[in-house]
């Protein structure tokens, strides 16, 4: 009987440990989530919600869709204003909704959306943290996609797209005190001959989504009105031109 209740106690312990670790972890990230704004909240109102993403179309069937992986610990609902934008020009967009808000839990999520698609061609996307992990699945399905955008992102070793012939689209913002600019650099060692550079002048690392300040980031000197504006401009016509090819 002692044993058992020794090993009772021993069980107690190890579930208590779990629920506290479990239960700090929540409130972590919760405290660590960046909630979309208000007006972000009621664009996204707009959108046809699904379990795994929000999908911003003009209702018409699309040839060429982009589906997007957040940044890390953002609100898919932050990106609603340069998506319904960029839909309104006929191009679907899909932002995903990734576990805890980190799409490096969940890497493959696009392709349920691509299985469920046949007929429709894909773009992937990815801001910050999004992009990197969205890069790293084009790099392991070169032939399934159709290209890669990154906001202010960049892809790694694993997610190296040098030796692919897709066009490639890399927007950053001049003020943007949030991207690690060394790695940037590093990451157009691992981008194709085809990439786009664009730089948004005075925009910043929160102003790719509308979900208020960032930590470490600079202060933008434009609206981040305009730089959504800006944002689903520079991706419309980069879209309008793969088109025409």
């Amino acid at each position: 009987m002692k044993k058992w209740a020794l090993w009772q106690k021993i069980i107690g312990i190890i579930l208590l440990t779990g629920i506290i670790l479990f239960s700090t972890g929540a409130i972590y990230v919760y405290q660590s989530t960046y909630t979309a704004s208000e007006v972000a909240q009621k664009q996204s109102e707009q959108a046809t919600h699904e379990k795994d993403y929000d999908l911003y179309s003009d209702g018409k069937s699309s040839e060429l869709g982009v589906i997007f992986y957040p940044g890390a610990f953002v609100a898919a609902e932050s990106y609603s204003q340069w998506a319904s934008q960029v839909a309104s020009a006929g191009y679907s967009v899909y932002v995903l909704h990734m576990p805890l808000n980190l799409a490096v839990f969940s890497k493959n999520a696009a392709q349920p959306i691509m299985d469920d698609h046949p007929n429709q061609s894909f773009i992937l996307a990815g801001h910050s943290l999004g992009g990197v992990i969205a890069s790293r699945f084009v790099a392991e399905h070169p032939k399934e996609v159709a290209g890669m955008i990154f906001l202010a992102s960049y892809p790694d070793e694993k997610g190296s797209l040098q030796d692919t012939n897709l066009p490639v689209l890399s927007i950053t913002a001049s003020k943007d005190g949030v991207l690690n600019w060394e790695k940037y650099q590093k990451g157009k060692n691992y981008l194709p001959e085809k990439t786009d550079y664009i730089e948004i002048k005075g925009g910043n690392h929160a102003g790719f989504g509308m979900y208020g300040a960032q930590k470490g980031d600079s202060s933008a000197t434009i609206t981040k009105k305009a730089q959504q504006t800006k944002i689903s401009i520079c991706i419309t016509e980069w879209l309008d031109k793969l088109k025409e090819k």
